[in-house]
């Protein structure tokens, strides 16, 4: 069993130190990137191999390593001024991350009261084919998203959704949409547009979509890249009803003349938070705006903060906002900490030690570029553990095979980009692992939360240098 309390205690810490006073002391004795100070002419180089410094620590998992002693101009003047310094954030060149910001225990899954829905399915107003195809797909009762946000949704009204993932929002905006539709006499192409951030979530919306108009006559399309832009432009001739996409192809059709955006009178924004943080607010507006027939929007998000609120206004009108609690928010239950060097070790063979270890049974391990994506993955399965690898430069079927083949655990870690933070829901992931220091907390707290889902408790890792 790995102690992950061994990670923020250097060799010459007193082992009686709670974990907050281990902390403080690696983080005193510990320069991040940003703090190290220019070299003097002549003086050598310090080498690196596959992001690791030569900077000596006690071996996280039970290795004999020690940290070199350093002295106390390396990061403390004289002791008297300890405390004050250990208090003052430390962060990492390129990020905007606080050391203090990547250890912490998980709180205990608490125990939520069970949601109680006032009606079934059957019992709701909705169109008999919407009743039967919902009882084909064993939707029996709403859950909570769905039960306050589709009657909402029925009426016309604009509405936020606040749920996590997980608990049932893409059914609770899909229903609604393909009730409206079947109360609709005339059976108008380009009806409603969902947009999401990302390839994955796209496919996984239109995976639901399907199961849920068994004996519906209405047809969608997704607009995603990594496909071919010909088949979209001939597929859009067909006058699909729904149209589910990134902003990213959904623009290039539009510009093209084939997506013909006017006609549209309900959209959909699933993810918006993310798809905020991912940089696409310039590219939903635009697309919004190019709407002028827009009578509905439907936005579910797992947060909304003020940084959201702007476009919230701008976007909709007197909207309905509907919040769902999902128990523990995901950083709440991810034990987090970090990995110190460890002397005479590289970076990748401290990896593949905690690999083997059993307890790491379902990772995914993020990197921040697609080259060391890709390497990384190489050398995983050259070192005999398998390893399956996404990235903004695979294909659609690419990533979709390496999904499929981590899900079924024909693989035991997935190596990805930020792409797999957002839009992935993959159960069981027993860890996460950051290879180097995300570039910012938002990033970091999506990552983590690919673990410690559906009350149970995940760790995440990161190697810090």
């Amino acid at each position: 069993m790995v102690e992950l309390t061994n990670f923020t205690s250097g060799a010459s810490a007193p082992h009686n130190l709670s974990e907050p006073e281990r902390l403080f002391h690696f983080m005193n004795h510990t320069k991040t990137k940003s703090s190290r100070k220019p070299k003097a002419a002549g003086s050598k180089k310090r080498s690196h191999s596959d992001g690791n410094s030569n900077v000596q620590s006690s071996a996280p998992f039970g290795g004999s390593g020690k940290r070199k002693k350093r002295s106390h101009s390396d990061g403390n003047n004289n002791g008297n001024r300890q405390r004050g310094r250990g208090n003052k954030k430390k962060k990492f060149a390129g990020s905007d991350i606080d050391l203090r910001d990547l250890v912490k225990k998980a709180d205990p899954v608490k125990e939520v009261k069970a949601f109680v829905p006032t009606l079934t399915f059957d019992e709701m107003d909705l169109h008999p084919k919407m009743k039967s195809a919902l009882m084909h797909r064993k939707y029996i009762d709403p859950t909570e998203i769905q039960e306050r946000a589709i009657g909402y949704a029925l009426e016309g009204r604009d509405v936020i959704g606040v749920a996590q993932t997980g608990t049932g929002k893409t059914a609770a905006f899909l229903i609604p949409l393909l009730d409206s539709y079947l109360h609709t006499n005339e059976r108008r192409p380009f009806t409603a547009l969902i947009m999401v951030p990302t390839r994955e979530l796209a496919l996984q919306v239109l995976d639901e979509f399907k199961a849920l108009t068994k004996g519906i006559p209405v047809y969608a399309q997704k607009l995603i890249g990594g496909t071919s832009l010909h088949r979209d432009m001939q597929d859009l001739r067909r006058k699909p009803n729904v149209i589910i996409g990134t902003p990213g192809r959904m623009i290039d059709l539009m510009e093209r003349g084939a997506l013909p955006l006017h006609m549209f009178d309900t959209l959909v924004i699933d993810e918006f938070d993310r798809m905020l943080d991912m940089g696409f607010s310039h590219d939903v507006m635009r697309l919004a705006n190019a709407m002028e027939n827009r009578s509905q929007n439907l936005l579910f998000s797992a947060t909304v903060d003020t940084s959201i609120r702007k476009y919230l206004d701008e976007l909709l009108t007197d909207p309905q906002e509907v919040r769902v609690s999902s128990g523990t928010k995901s950083a709440d239950s991810v034990e987090q900490n970090i990995v110190p060097p460890v002397e005479g070790e590289m970076r990748f063979d401290t990896l593949t030690r905690m690999l083997n270890e059993p307890e790491f049974k379902r990772v995914i391990l993020f990197a921040e570029t697609k080259r060391k994506v890709s390497r990384l993955c190489q050398k995983l399965n050259k070192a005999g553990i398998r390893a399956e690898e996404i990235h903004g430069d695979r294909s659609q079927g690419q990533r979709q095979r390496a999904l499929e083949t981590f899900r079924r655990n024909k693989a035991q870690v997935l190596v990805a980009t930020d792409v797999a933070a957002r839009g992935i829901d993959i159960d069981d992931v027993s860890h996460v692992i950051n290879y180097e220091v995300p570039r910012t907390y938002d990033s970091y707290i999506h990552r983590i939360g690919r673990t410690g889902r559906a009350g149970r408790i995940g760790k995440a890792l990161t190697f810090v240098d």
